[in-house]
């Protein structure tokens, strides 16, 4: 225990920053319905939760194609690390650690083929945003440091 209380359970996370020809991230809305994040909505990167005995370098893979339908042999390097503490789907506070790699590909077709039940109930749009897009948006983009972090690569 913390002084501040119990910590938080740990989950580790890769996420991507796939970047088109024109230098534009793409992004996903999440959009709850119901459950303990009901009328929350939000943009983020793909990417998703490290399996048991997973490797950040292995979720990254398997996430990645999940989510799009790509692949990639190697993941490369991390390129940022964000903490964070928030809410997760199923309503328990967790202590996230997400670690970002890069991809830099020119427009695919993205497949939803490998999304699960949950991700086809929340996952209502794509769509590739530039760094100004970011920077001047009103709407909640996780994580709140994209701009910056895009700005060093």
């Amino acid at each position: 225990m913390t002084a501040g209380g119990p910590a938080l359970p740990y989950r580790p996370t890769s996420r991507w920053l796939i970047l088109d020809g024109q230098g534009r991230v793409l992004l996903f809305r999440f959009q709850f319905a119901e459950g303990p994040l009901a009328g929350t909505g939000f943009w983020a990167t793909p990417g998703g939760g490290c399996e048991l005995g997973e490797s950040f370098e292995e979720a990254a893979r398997r996430e990645l194609f999940e989510e799009t339908g790509l692949t990639v042999a190697d993941p490369g390097p991390q390129v940022a690390q964000v903490r964070v503490s928030f809410r997760l789907p199923d309503g328990r506070m967790a202590d996230v650690d997400q670690r970002f790699y890069l991809l830099r590909t020119e427009d695919f077709g993205l497949s939803s083929a490998g999304w699960t039940e949950e991700e086809r109930g929340v996952l209502v749009e794509h769509r590739w945003w530039s760094p100004e897009d970011i920077a001047a948006s009103t709407q909640t983009i996780w994580p709140e440091e994209l701009a910056a972090i895009l700005s060093r690569l």
